[in-house]
């Protein structure tokens, strides 16, 4: 099922499945959010939740038990329910249920909360603990956004624009793990042009970045920045080893697992914690110009 939100800037539209984002159109027609292609990457801007990309051997373990989970965990395919919807604004919802609970063992809700602001589309996530424990968990968006956003320009014809900052990249092994280790990643002016090898061994992931990044052309009138002030670390993507034309744009709470380490929940130290009937509220935006 899809729900569309609108205001005078923007048409959006997401799909009930995963709560994702289907569409975000401006007024003059322009698409912002890549639209998925088999040949690249079949998605468009998963949730991610509860644990941000992968696990070693896709497990972890809590308490001794050791369970199993895919890469940014079961809601970017799970079936949200509508929990109430306006002209410029509607919340999805997912609940804990058996099936999670093989999976995830904690008792929750996760809320979704899309609305619009002019030509700001918020994104406000909400989890709350129903259960008696501690509930350690990871979440963030992944929007892919069209690269290019107008006729007659090119991928290269575009750069992230940071604001002044001295951001350290995340250390990743060639199959996609953390090394526990970063390094600084120097940028010129503040910016960071887009050629398509730069995405060749997979994600950029960066700390130290302050609240907000844009996606923008000198030779062009449209782009997105995206404002993640709660996000400490922010990932840049796309299908490595391709031309594929959009780059992902994902506020991320916390990083995947360490190579070859199978992680006990309690222990990774960058996961969110939240106590019993405790409620966490957080959210990111795109604005798009």
């Amino acid at each position: 099922m899809r729900t569309q939100i609108s205001n005078d800037c923007l048409q959006v539209s997401i799909s009930s499945e995963g709560a994702q984002l289907m569409s975000i159109r401006g007024a003059d027609g322009t698409e912002y959010l890549w639209q998925g292609d088999q040949r690249y990457w079949s998605d468009r801007a998963p949730n991610i939740f509860p644990y941000v990309a992968r696990l070693t051997g896709g497990a972890y373990t809590y308490r001794g038990q050791t369970y199993h989970m895919p890469i940014h965990g079961f809601a970017p395919t799970a079936e949200f329910s509508l929990f109430q919807q306006s002209n410029d604004s509607v919340t999805f919802l997912l609940e804990s249920e058996d099936r999670f609970y093989e999976m995830y063992p904690f008792r929750f809700r996760y809320f979704i909360r899309y609305y619009l602001q002019e030509n700001i589309l918020h994104v406000e996530l909400k989890v709350e603990n129903l259960g008696e424990n501690t509930m350690y968990f990871g979440l963030g968006g992944h929007p892919g956004i069209n690269v290019p956003l107008e006729k007659g320009l090119g991928f290269e014809d575009y750069y992230l624009q940071f604001p002044a900052c001295s951001p350290r990249r995340v250390e990743f092994t060639p199959a996609c793990f953390i090394t526990g280790k970063d390094s600084p990643f120097p940028l010129e002016e503040s910016k960071l042009p887009l050629h398509h090898d730069m995405f060749n061994d997979d994600a950029i992931v960066l700390t130290g970045v302050p609240g907000s990044v844009t996606l923008r052309s000198d030779a062009g009138t449209h782009g997105v920045t995206l404002l993640a002030p709660d996000q400490p670390i922010y990932g840049f993507w796309h299908m490595p080893q391709t031309d594929a034309p959009y780059i992902c744009m994902e506020p991320w709470s916390s990083l995947p697992s360490h190579q070859d380490v199978v992680e006990d929940l309690e222990q990774q130290a960058d996961l969110l914690h939240l106590e019993s009937e405790k409620t966490y509220t957080t959210t990111w935006s795109l604005q798009c110009f």
